[in-house]
């Protein structure tokens, strides 16, 4: 199952990553004066635990061995953050010299507590042009100030994942392509059973799995903090329309309470119960492996995949989505930051090593190059998330000193709109700048 930098992760690891601004730190990475070439080992930590994705790493780190015999990798999977960080203090032969996390949202942390090196330098001495090589909205997510602490290893793409045969049913020819086509096929979709529902046209509420926030801010086009690096919330009118928007949507699909009493009974969202899977809900804000996961599980209904749906206002960006993505660095206190640089290049940077990545894990590549690969696996549902990674108007949560607090503060937010709990949405709006602006200058 794919697993990248989604808030859920940034939520239960919040508290670890708080001690992070104390990590170690060590040679600066211009001056890393390991020898590549040399014999060496690489303690390489990274989160993933399902066995094919652990095979796919295996794999992809024995390319990279064969290609450089010199450099052994020691691989240690299912490493959460707060192991990360305890290990990074720690210190010593044992901790990690390159780390893969899924938590993007820390981003931020990672750069401004110096716990990985900025990665600069390495990408001018290897002639590494990042703008060339990655996509934009990627960039934007691994690196804080100018410092790129960070690079994408593979990426996840939001959009919409839809039972067409339901779809069919209902007399709906297509995907909704506006918030309010989205609203009148949500409605239509609906079946209700007594209090309950024998079918949901899409669980809007934000404890939905991936419906989070900030995925539905996206199609807002919304801008996170002004040009003096204070907090937008109030002044950006995306906010308060989704806000709006989703407290509507949540309304007309019978209310807060009717849809979390339903939403209650949904199953694990990486097994084959999965709400979607079961035809429980006819459409479902998800990543680029929902439709793979839902043909694995064996469903009886035709899968489709589209962008989310845009505010009428902007009919003319349909297409745009949410972008986020595992990261990979390396540790601001290895000695070794020269041959760690050999294996980060490798696995962000070579076609082949990203192309077999994402087939094997079916997420979406990082690199430009990658993406027009023939070797690239390309489904028609895959295509879709592809299509949106690419847009112009694609957008994601800027890294912040702070790391996903300021995601969380807003999420609380939402989470109080949407039971109707925020009287005055402005000034909800506000407050909440305040308290992110205080958590911010606390980070620094």
């Amino acid at each position: 199952m794919p697993r990248t930098g989604r808030l859920t992760a940034a939520a239960t690891t919040l508290a670890a990553l708080s001690l992070l601004a104390t990590a170690c730190t060590g040679p600066s990475a211009d001056s890393s004066a390991d020898d590549p070439k040399a014999d060496v080992t690489l303690n390489f930590w990274h989160g993933w635990s399902a066995p094919g994705e652990v095979k796919a790493i295996e794999e992809n780190v024995a390319r990279f061995h064969a290609a450089h015999p010199n450099i052994k990798v020691n691989i240690t999977g299912n490493m959460t953050d707060d192991k990360i960080n305890q290990a990074l203090r720690a210190g010593g032969d044992k901790a990690p010299d390159v780390v893969s996390s899924f938590t993007t949202d820390s981003v931020g942390k990672f750069c401004n507590s110096g716990a990985f090196t900025d990665l600069n330098p390495f990408l001018r001495k290897s002639g590494v042009d990042k703008e060339k090589v990655f996509l934009k909205t990627l960039l934007e997510y691994t690196q804080y100030k100018g410092n790129q602490c960070t690079l994408p290893l593979l990426s996840d793409s939001y959009g919409l994942v839809y039972n067409k045969t339901a779809f069919a049913a209902a007399g709906i020819t297509e995907p909704p392509r506006t918030w309010n086509q989205f609203v009148a096929d949500a409605q239509a979709l609906t079946k209700t059973d007594g209090d309950s529902y024998s079918q949901l046209g899409v669980m809007p509420t934000f404890h939905g799995y991936e419906t989070t926030p900030m995925r539905l801010a996206a199609q807002w086009s919304p801008t996170y903090f002004g040009a003096d690096g204070s907090s937008n919330l109030a002044k950006d009118p995306a906010f308060a329309k989704m806000l709006t928007a989703q407290k509507d949507l949540v309304a007309k699909l019978g209310g807060y309470e009717k849809l979390e009493k339903f939403r209650a009974g949904f199953g694990d969202e990486w097994s084959a119960e999965h709400p979607f899977h079961k035809g429980l809900v006819a459409m479902q804000v998800d990543g680029e492996w929902r439709a793979a996961m839902a043909k694995e599980a064996g469903v009886g209904f035709e899968v489709g995949t589209a962008p989310l749906p845009v505010p009428d206002d902007q009919a003319g960006d349909y297409g745009k989505g949410y972008v986020s993505g595992t990261v990979m660095g390396i540790s601001s206190a290895s000695r070794k930051q020269n041959a760690a640089w050999e294996l980060v290049k490798y696995m962000t940077t070579d076609t082949g090593a990203v192309v077999a990545f994402a087939n094997a894990i079916h997420n979406v590549p990082s690199t430009l190059a990658a993406l027009d690969s023939p070797d690239l696996q390309v489904t028609p549902e895959f295509k879709t998330f592809i299509d949106i990674a690419r847009h112009a108007k694609s957008n994601t949560t800027p890294a912040q000193a702070d790391g996903g607090t300021y995601q969380l503060t807003f999420q609380d937010l939402a989470y109080r709109s949407e039971k109707g709990d925020v009287p005055d949405l402005s000034a909800g709006l506000a407050a909440t700048d305040r308290q992110i602006d205080t958590d911010i200058a606390k980070a620094k």
